[in-house]
C-alpha cells in the first residue's frame, strides 16, 4: 500500500489522498461497519434531517497527525509530564491512551489554568500547527462540505483541537467560506474539552440552531457523548473496526467506514 502526505497547498480542494489500495481497504471497512451499524437507513434519515452540520475536525475533515503519529505526541505528552515529577497525575489508562488530549485533559481537570496546564496546552497547540502543512484530507470530506454548504445547510467545526489549526487546514484547502465564522475548539478551560457539551452549545447558540435540527459528525466516543449531552443526533466516522469498537462500545448506533455513502444519501435528498 502507498500513502503520500502532501502540504494542503499542493491539493485542488476535492483531492483524495487515496491510491487504489487504499480504497480498496477503505471499501472492505466501510461495508463491514455499514453492515454491522447502518440499521435500516437510518443513514438516510440522518442527513435529510440535518440543516446544521457539526463536525469534528481530525477524524472526519482530515488526519491531522498523518505525518507524524498522534500516538508518539501522546508519549510526548506523557514524558514531559514525567519530565515535571507529575507523571503520578496520570492513570495507567491515560499513560497509554494514543489521545494527544487524554493527558491534557486529565491535567486540565486536576490543575485548571496553572501555569503547567497552560504550557502544555502551549506544546500540544504547536504540534498541532506543525501537523497542519502534511494532513491528509479524509476522502469524501471536502465535496461533502461544499455540497452541504450548496444546499443549504450551515456548518462548524467543533473539535478539541486548537480553532487556530482548524482554521488554518480550512484555509488551505479553499474551506474556509463553508464555516465561517463557526469554529470552535480547545480553550483555555481545558475542563471544557469534549465529552463536556461546551464547543457544541457554543456552535448552536452562535448558529441560532435547535439541537433537535443539528447533526454531529465524529469518530471518537467522546465526540457520541458531547453530542448526547447537547441533544445533537450523531453520525460516528469509524475508518477501521478498532474506532468502530470503540463507538459501538460508548452507545453510538450509525456509523460508516467512509464518507462516501454518506455524500450519496446527501446528493439523493436533492
Amino acid at each position: 500500500m502507498v500513502r503520500r502526505a502532501l502540504g494542503n497547498h499542493h491539493l485542488r480542494p476535492d483531492t483524495l489522498l487515496v491510491t487504489s489500495d487504499v480504497v480498496k481497504q477503505t471499501d472492505a471497512v466501510t461495508d463491514s461497519v455499514a453492515e454491522e451499524t447502518e440499521p435500516h437507513g437510518e443513514l438516510t434519515g440522518l442527513v435529510r434531517r440535518a440543516r446544521y452540520v457539526l463536525f469534528d475536525f481530525d477524524g472526519p475533515i482530515c488526519r491531522l497527525f498523518a505525518g507524524r503519529p498522534a500516538d508518539l505526541i501522546a508519549r510526548e505528552q506523557v514524558d514531559w509530564l514525567d519530565a515535571q515529577g507529575l507523571g503520578e497525575a496520570l492513570t495507567a489508562q491515560e499513560r497509554v491512551d494514543t489521545d494527544p488530549h487524554s493527558a491534557l485533559r486529565s491535567l486540565g481537570l486536576q490543575r485548571p489554568r496553572s501555569d503547567l496546564v497552560v504550557e502544555m496546552e502551549k506544546r500540544l497547540t504547536a504540534e498541532e500547527l506543525r501537523a497542519v502543512p502534511t494532513a491528509w484530507p479524509t476522502p469524501y470530506a471536502d465535496p461533502l462540505i461544499r455540497t452541504w454548504t450548496a444546499m443549504g445547510a450551515r456548518l462548524a467545526i467543533t473539535t478539541n483541537n486548537s480553532p487556530e489549526v482548524a482554521r488554518r487546514y480550512l484555509e488551505g484547502r479553499g474551506l474556509s467560506g463553508c464555516f465561517h465564522p463557526h469554529v470552535y475548539g480547545r480553550t483555555q478551560d481545558l475542563t471544557r474539552l469534549k465529552p463536556d457539551p461546551y464547543c457544541l452549545h457554543r456552535a448552536l447558540n452562535a448558529m441560532g440552531a435547535a439541537p433537535a435540527s443539528a447533526l454531529m459528525i465524529g469518530d471518537t466516543p467522546t465526540d457520541y457523548l458531547a453530542s448526547r449531552a447537547a441533544g445533537v443526533e450523531f453520525l460516528g466516522y469509524a475508518r477501521n473496526e478498532r474506532k468502530a469498537g470503540l463507538l459501538r462500545d460508548a452507545g453510538a448506533r450509525v456509523l460508516v467506514g467512509s464518507l462516501e455513502p454518506v455524500l450519496g444519501a446527501l446528493r439523493a435528498a436533492r
